[in-house]
């Protein structure tokens, strides 16, 4: 089974696939306490998951073993650290975290049974019930992870595990600075896309990557009661309202409380009501379902009520003048300069020039390539940045990746960025900051460590080819620093090395 590590493609450690030499042997005590007995996988980080043997207390352990350790195993090894503090019954137990320079590893709970992704990929689909109850167990266990200040940051169906005993658990804690506690709701809205209709909406890449969604004319993807009967509605509302990110995610344990409340009604979904969560979230966007048009309804009669009554008032009170009355309008009257509500127009297109954009490339990154930044916003397809060429898709243990920095002069309210590429299958994710630290190296190391990861690794919604759309952007914020981030590289041309070009970058705005 898989025991840990394997989520999403693209969620590897930030100094990308690890060099693994040297591999341990059935037999070897590492620790002098932890018996390796069974070499299980090699996760998507590259690391080596063995099924072993504590020979202190006689217990199974799950050992996860990253070549070299040292500096480059930091995170890993700070991960399970932070995860050892939060003990729950749906969250994998962290016993030990080791670095020997040569190596690291993690020893935690062994869990027998399989993964939510082996689990679906053998059999299909879930009935909604079962659905319900992994996505209830996931949230409790985020719940308190959230409770702690810390995100799981990898949620995903590789590491939700299905004991034979019927326990859910969620494994493999990854989160760094990018990560967010948003994004694992948005990820219980995943697994409960996956649990229903055997497809995952986050787009990935790579040979393991999950099957893709449905998408429909505009890349968004399909609901699931349009790939499959059988899904109740409200179990269908849920689902894409936790995908929707024009629809404020709840907090995990809201989510969790939710999600009991529908587990424990089973299969009859007739009479559970409104999604509590998103009272007084309301959103522009129209109702999807019955419950949710009489709360509108509702709404609107109460709102008329209020409107005669002030509206008699105004009649009955018009011959007594009052210089120093307030009118309702004016008590709730908005300060100048602020947003409450997202753009309502087209967006269009906002002109980039040269000064506008520059190529972040951290250390050991040479930057001699820095003048050819221009070529992204000339207009031209036949002009570009060309990456130099890497022997690892993913940088190897050089970086954690470079980019194209945008700095658009003043903040603006942003609708997407629409990049075009030499080649498809190119690891990308749309970063901003709140400045540019400096054209140097030492800036662009900054910006590689502090800059915030929009949506989810790959989060197109649009993709076609060489052609990607990343509608990531919050219509209530204003963004200045924005950050095209590449995070693996598709093999080159004539198949020496891996490299890409980027040969087009646009934003579009209001």
């Amino acid at each position: 089974m898989t025991q840990v590590g394997e989520g999403h493609e693209t969620a590897a450690d930030a100094d990308g696939p690890v060099m693994t030499f040297g591999a341990p042997t059935v037999g070897e005590i590492l620790a002098e306490r932890y018996q390796l007995e069974q070499h299980v996988n090699d996760d998507s980080a590259g690391r080596q998951v063995w099924r072993g043997i504590d020979v202190v207390l006689r217990r199974p352990v799950a050992v996860v073993l990253r070549y070299p350790g040292g500096d480059s195993a930091t995170e890993m090894l700070q991960a399970a650290v932070d995860a050892s503090r939060v003990i729950h019954p749906n969250l994998v137990g962290v016993y030990d975290a080791i670095d020997e320079g040569a190596r690291a590893y993690v020893v935690r709970e062994w869990v027998d049974g399989e993964s939510m992704r082996e689990l679906i990929s053998e059999e299909g689909p879930l009935d909604p019930a079962r659905a319900t109850s992994i996505a209830h167990s996931i949230a409790d266990a985020l719940a308190a992870v959230h409770a702690t200040g810390m995100v799981h940051g990898n949620v995903h169906p590789g590491t939700t595990l299905i004991a034979d005993d019927g326990r859910v658990v969620l494994a493999d804690a990854r989160a760094d600075s990018a990560d967010s506690t948003e994004g694992d709701m948005r990820a219980v809205g995943g697994l409960l896309y996956y649990a229903l209709t055997a497809h995952w909406p986050q787009t990935e890449v790579g040979h393991s990557a999950l099957p893709d969604a449905t998408r429909d004319a505009s890349g968004n993807p399909a609901a699931p009661r349009q790939i499959r009967a059988g899904v109740p509605a409200y179990l269908d509302d849920l689902t894409m309202d936790l995908l929707d990110r024009r629809v404020a995610a709840p907090e995990a344990d809201a989510l969790a409380a939710e999600l009991a409340r529908l587990d424990a009604a089973d299969d009859d979904y007739d009479d559970v009501g409104p999604l509590r969560f998103t009272q007084g979230n309301a959103t522009s966007e129209p109702p999807r379902n019955n419950s949710k048009i009489v709360i509108g309804v509702a709404a609107l009669v109460v709102i008329a009520i209020v409107g005669l009554v002030f509206g008699i008032r105004a009649i009955t009170s018009s011959g007594t003048p009052d210089t120093k009355q307030t009118t309702q309008a004016d008590a709730g009257e908005t300060p100048s300069g602020t947003d409450t509500q997202a753009p309502t127009k087209n967006p269009e297109k906002i002109k980039l020039t040269a000064d506008m954009v520059r190529i972040v490339d951290p250390p050991p990154g040479d930057r001699t390539d820095a003048d050819e930044a221009k070529n992204v916003v000339d207009g031209d397809p036949n002009t570009a940045w060309e990456t130099h060429r890497f022997n690892t898709a993913k940088f190897g243990n050089l970086k954690p990746g470079m980019g194209v920095l945008i700095n658009l002069g003043t903040p603006r309210a942003l609708a997407d960025v629409r990049v075009e590429t030499s080649s498809s299958g190119v690891g990308m994710e749309i970063r901003t900051g709140t400045s540019d630290p400096g054209d140097n190296s030492s800036g662009d190391d900054k910006i590689a460590k502090t800059y915030k990861k929009l949506g989810e690794p790959d989060a197109d919604t649009k993709a076609d080819g060489t052609n990607r759309v990343f509608p990531l952007f919050d219509p209530n914020s204003k963004y200045q620093y924005v950050l095209v981030w590449i995070t693996e590289l598709p093999s080159a041309d004539d198949g020496d090395r891996f490299q890409v070009s980027v040969n087009e970058i646009s934003v579009y705005g209001y």
